[in-house]
């Protein structure tokens, strides 16, 4: 248990570190270097120190120190739940940045300097990590250092296999990252944590499930038995994939590269009010010719003529107080332009 203990002082120590660092560096650079650089550089400091730990309990712990995989899966759970808490929007991720250029959501210029940011970010992870490890403060830390020079590689099958099981990991993240965007953090958090842990279980033994390219070159690239063209293939190529391939299947397309929706027909949400056709030339010429046939006295014979009903389209609404429209026929006209008689002038 000593070395679990000081396993956990070292992650406790790590994440306090790096959110200092975030706050500090929010505080003293502008809102476009924090976003691009200094953020992503520290959460990928703090995840290439947490992920070397662990794997330190996952490859000594069970003969080392009788630690079972329950109690690994629950501390990668539990490291990941402080990961998505504290990386303040951070993705640590190259794939994750190569999405957001992907679905235009990010310039070219800030996807460049945040893949520089994780790589250095990383980088000085290993270096603090290996120099944490030569204090020795327990006996994995001790065992580590011996075996050091010979690391095993955390490819264990083989490379078409391996890039397949990247591959199928990495498309599950990017598209559970891509339905759960607009959620809450209370639940995305825990969400992401717990297929991350899940994904670990199921592809651990084959390639340990990194899906992380930057996360993957700093912890196994340098470790023998494979060359670097074989590495890049299952560790860059095969999460590369899922991720465009897990845009493609929630969005249709690629919205950096083109618009056309590829997969999905986009249906119109407003509808087309559905009313009689509008008269055509021919027939608003036929109209206008029935208008000037009537004679005064036979509006009716033009309107059965047109077949309409009500008032006719030679006729003209007028406004009353009744419940119908009245109709300006010329008697109507000349009985408004007659003056009124009195009840007296008709009685004399």
């Amino acid at each position: 248990m000593a070395g679990l203990n000081v396993s956990l002082s070292f992650f406790l120590a790590t994440i306090a570190l790096c959110q200092a660092a975030r706050r500090a560096s929010k505080a003293l650079l502008p809102a476009g270097a924090y976003n691009s650089f200094a953020r992503e550089a520290a959460g990928a400091a703090q995840l290439g120190a947490c992920c070397l730990e662990l794997r330190v309990l996952v490859e000594l712990g069970p003969w080392a120190g009788g630690f079972g995989p329950d109690l690994l899966l629950t501390l990668l759970f539990l490291l990941f739940l402080a990961h998505g808490a504290t990386f303040d929007g951070a993705s640590a991720n190259p794939a994750v940045s190569l999405q957001e250029l992907l679905l235009a959501e990010a310039s070219v210029p800030s996807t460049l300097l945040k893949l520089v940011a994780q790589a250095l970010g990383v980088q000085a992870a290993c270096t603090l990590t290996q120099l944490y490890w030569a204090w020795e403060l327990s006996d994995l830390h001790m065992l580590q250092n011996l075996m050091a020079a010979h690391c095993s590689s955390a490819l264990r099958t083989t490379v078409l296999h391996g890039a397949l099981v990247e591959g199928a990991c990495a498309f599950f993240f990017h598209l559970t990252l891509l339905r759960l965007q607009h959620s809450l953090p209370i639940y995305r958090v825990p969400a992401v944590a717990l297929l991350v842990t899940i994904l670990a279980y199921t592809a651990g033994p084959f390639t340990s499930a990194f899906f992380n390219p930057a996360l993957a070159a700093s912890v196994t690239f340098h470790c023998s038995g494979h060359t670097l063209l074989e590495y890049a293939q299952v560790y860059w190529l095969g999460p590369l994939t899922g991720m465009v391939l897990a845009v493609l299947l929630y969005h249709g397309h690629l919205p950096r590269l083109f618009q056309r929706n590829l997969l999905y027909s986009q249906k119109n949400k407003y509808r087309t009010p559905r009313g009689k056709p509008a008269p055509g030339p021919g027939d608003t010429q036929m109209l206008a010719e029935g208008c000037r046939v009537q004679e005064p006295g036979q509006r009716g014979v033009g309107r059965q003529l047109l077949g309409s009903r009500g008032h006719g389209p030679c006729e003209r609404p007028v406004r009353g107080r009744g419940p119908g429209p009245r109709l300006r026929t010329p008697e109507l006209r000349e009985h408004q332009t007659r003056p009124h008689s009195s009840p007296e002038t008709i009685c004399q």
